[in-house]
């Protein structure tokens, strides 16, 4: 078994600043908001950190979510965090009708 890689966050005032303003607006959804909270909690530059396992435990999220922001965070900073991938197959959850009602209506036109 490989031994984990350990990433630093160090975030700016700029970032902590960022991430505090969208924590307080009223319309971000609770994907950002824990994304926000874990890396406030992870970040060595500004006050006590946290371990992986006490920041899954406090924001009620799993280990794997953690990793996850961690990812994201390393790969593309703070704006590829805040940033959420919609999947090509969401459209189909926001469908009105399923097949057979569409085909239905095909036949009917």
């Amino acid at each position: 078994m490989g031994r984990n890689k350990k990433y630093v966050i160090s975030l700016t005032d700029d970032e902590v600043r960022r991430l505090k303003s969208v924590l307080r607006k009223k319309t971000t959804t609770r994907t950002l908001k824990c994304r926000c909270q874990i890396l406030l909690d992870l970040d060595e530059a500004h006050g006590k950190t946290l371990t992986h396992q006490q920041c899954a435990k406090s924001i009620g999220v799993c280990i794997a979510t953690v990793h996850n922001v961690i990812k994201y965070y390393i790969d593309g900073g703070v704006e590829n965090v805040l940033t959420v991938g919609r999947s090509v197959n969401s459209d189909n959850a926001r469908r009105k009708i399923d097949g057979r009602a569409e085909a239905k209506l095909i036949e009917m036109a």
